[in-house]
C-alpha cells in the first residue's frame, strides 16, 4: 500500500516538476520576446524607462557597438523639423546631390518618425553626356563650349568645341525677336495669353497669366530682356500663318545666315531639339546686333508691364548688365536641363567688339564667371590663342 502511494506520489512530482520546467521555459520565451520590441522602442526614442533599462542590459551583454552607432535618435523637440540635407551649392555638379532624410515629430505624440524626402538629381546635359566638359582649356572655364570672336575681323579668339551641336535653350529668342520684327506687323497690336502658351513639355511656369494682354513691343521686350516664355510663346502664335508658319520662318533665317548646323522646333527654347554650334550663334548674334530694338530690350536692367489686369516688374535674367564695368551691346541667357547654362553677349573689351558664346555651363553663376575669365584673358592678350579639340579645323565663320 505504502510502495503504490508512493509511487503515485512520485508520478505526481515528475509532473509538478515538469510543470514547473514548461512555465519556467515560457516565461523566458516571453521575457526574450518582449526584451526584442523593447530595443526596438529604444532605438527610436519611444520606449518606456523600464524597457530602456532591459535595453541597456541587452547592449551590455551583446555589445552591439555597431548597431547602436547606426540607430536612429529621436530629434528633440524643438529641433524635430530640421532637414539634415547635403549642402545645395549652385556651383556644385547637380547630379552629385544626395538623397535628403527629414527628421519629423508627429504632433500630440512622443513617438518619431523618419521620412525620406523625394528628391530628383539633375539630370545630365547634352554636354555631360557626350564628354565635352573633359575637353581641357587654359583658363579651366566651366562652360562645355566656348567661342570669341572679334566682331570686326571674325578672328577667332578662344576656341573650346565650337563645332559642338548641343541645345541652346532660351538662346533661341534671338532668332525669335529676329523673325517677329521681319513680319512688320505692328508693335501696337494687342496679343493675349492663351492656353496655348503654357510649357507643355517642361511644365514651367510663368508670371504671365492666361488671359494676361500687352502689345507686341512689351512681349518682344519681356521676351529678350526676362527670357518671358509665354511672351515668346505670344509672339509665334500672332504671327500670318500662325506658329507652325513662324517655326518654319526662324529655320529660313537660320539658314539664310548660313546656320547649317542649326535647327529650330519652337520659339521659346524649351525644348532640347533647339539646337546650333558656338559658330552658328556667332552668326545669329552678329545678325541681331543690326536689329537696334533687339540690342535696346536685351541690355535693359528692367522693365514694367500692365498685363490688363496687374502690374508686372521684370528684371534682366543676366548679372552682368548690372555690373558697370561691362559694356554690353547685345545678350541673352539660356536654361533647360539638357542643354546646361548659356549665355551669348556682345560686348566691348578694350574698345574691341567681340562676340562671347557660352554654352552648357553648370553652375547657376559659373557662365558670368566664364565670361569674366574670358574678358580678364583678353585684356592681356597678344596674339590669337585658340585652345580646342577643333583646332586646326575650318576657316573663321
Amino acid at each position: 500500500m505504502k510502495t503504490e502511494m508512493f509511487s503515485s506520489l512520485k508520478v505526481v512530482h515528475g509532473v509538478a516538476v515538469r510543470s514547473a520546467l514548461s512555465i519556467a521555459v515560457s516565461i523566458a520565451v516571453a521575457t526574450s520576446f518582449a526584451a526584442a520590441p523593447a530595443e526596438a522602442l529604444a532605438k527610436t526614442a519611444t520606449a518606456t524607462k523600464s524597457e530602456k533599462k532591459v535595453a541597456k542590459s541587452s547592449a551590455k551583454t551583446e555589445k552591439p557597438a555597431r548597431v547602436a552607432k547606426t540607430s536612429l535618435k529621436a530629434p528633440k523637440p524643438a529641433k524635430a523639423a530640421k532637414v539634415a540635407a547635403a549642402d545645395d551649392d549652385e556651383d556644385a555638379p547637380r547630379a552629385s546631390r544626395k538623397r535628403r532624410v527629414a527628421y519629423r515629430m508627429e504632433p500630440h505624440a512622443r513617438r518619431a518618425s523618419v521620412h525620406a524626402v523625394a528628391f530628383q538629381p539633375r539630370s545630365p546635359s547634352v554636354g555631360q553626356a557626350f564628354g565635352l566638359h573633359d575637353t581641357p582649356d587654359s583658363l579651366a572655364l566651366r562652360s562645355s563650349v566656348a567661342y570669341v570672336v572679334d566682331q570686326n575681323t571674325s578672328e577667332t579668339l578662344f576656341d573650346k568645341n565650337s563645332r559642338a551641336v548641343v541645345p541652346i535653350a532660351s538662346i533661341t529668342k534671338l532668332m525669335t525677336a529676329m523673325v517677329a520684327l521681319d513680319s512688320h506687323m505692328p508693335l501696337t497690336d494687342e496679343l493675349t495669353v492663351t492656353d496655348e502658351d503654357r510649357d507643355y513639355e517642361k511644365f514651367t511656369g510663368s508670371r504671365l497669366a492666361v488671359g494676361s494682354t500687352l502689345n507686341r513691343e512689351d512681349m518682344l521686350h519681356i521676351a529678350l530682356m526676362a527670357s518671358e516664355n509665354r511672351a515668346a510663346a505670344a509672339l509665334s502664335r500672332y504671327y500670318p500663318g500662325g506658329r507652325p508658319a513662324f517655326i518654319a520662318a526662324m529655320n529660313a533665317k537660320a539658314k539664310s545666315l548660313g546656320m547649317s548646323d542649326t535647327h529650330f522646333e519652337n520659339s521659346t527654347g524649351l525644348t532640347s531639339q533647339n539646337v546650333s554650334s558656338a559658330r552658328d550663334l556667332v552668326k545669329m548674334v552678329n545678325a541681331a546686333y543690326q536689329y537696334p530694338l533687339i540690342r535696346k530690350f536685351s541690355t535693359d536692367r528692367s522693365y514694367d508691364v500692365f498685363t490688363g489686369k496687374r502690374n508686372l516688374a521684370y528684371n534682366s535674367t543676366n548679372a552682368l548688365i548690372r555690373n558697370a564695368s561691362w559694356d554690353i551691346g547685345l545678350q541673352k541667357t539660356g536654361f533647360i536641363n539638357e542643354a546646361g547654362e548659356c549665355l551669348v553677349m556682345q560686348a566691348n573689351v578694350n574698345g574691341r567688339p567681340v562676340v562671347i558664346v557660352l554654352l552648357d555651363s553648370y553652375g547657376k553663376y559659373s557662365r558670368f564667371a566664364d565670361a569674366g575669365r574670358l574678358r580678364s584673358y583678353l585684356d592681356t592678350l597678344g596674339e590669337p590663342h585658340i585652345m580646342s579639340a577643333d583646332m586646326g579645323g575650318g576657316a573663321n565663320p
